[in-house]
């Protein structure tokens, strides 16, 4: 039997939206504790998604986070000498914590000047349903798909 579940953390709400999951998101852009930096960052994608789109720059970040979110992954389970992939369903707050860290990950990949302009491309892509993080979604839902027949392993 595991250790009892970890008290979960209280997400104080941004500044500018006054929303959780754009501070878990700062949170995880953030390189080497630099909040403040991470904060302008975020802040400075957010205006040039507003600039470029004439939308609603918040709208456009949680339709994005949606698009990006994986409902099942694949989880490698070894049953007599042979390893499977296994599909599993996603829990709710690692299903957010995998799209974000595919929307900084495939932004620190682009091409541009500066990470704001990756990231608020990378968004704008995300938003329409495009860019590499909808892409590795979409990847892992179709080798979820192909090892459908392996279900009843379960993990």
């Amino acid at each position: 039997m595991r250790k009892r579940k970890p008290k979960l953390r209280i997400i104080a709400p941004d500044p500018r939206y006054g929303d959780t999951v754009v501070t878990q998101f700062v949170n995880n852009l953030m390189i080497q504790g630099k909040k403040s930096v991470a904060y302008r960052v975020f802040y400075d994608a957010m205006d040039i998604i507003k600039e470029r789109t004439k939308l609603n720059e918040h709208e456009i970040f949680t339709k994005a986070l949606k698009n990006a979110m994986p409902q099942v992954e694949v989880r490698s389970r070894r049953i007599g000498g042979a390893t499977f992939q296994i599909p599993t369903e996603i829990r709710a707050k690692r299903k957010m914590s995998i799209g974000m860290k595919w929307l900084i990950k495939f932004s620190r990949q682009r091409s541009g000047k500066g990470i704001a302009d990756k990231l608020a491309a990378e968004l704008i892509a995300a938003s329409k349903g495009e860019g590499g993080a909808v892409k590795r979604k979409e990847d892992t839902h179709k080798m979820a798909e192909s090892n459908r027949a392996f279900a009843h392993f379960k993990v």
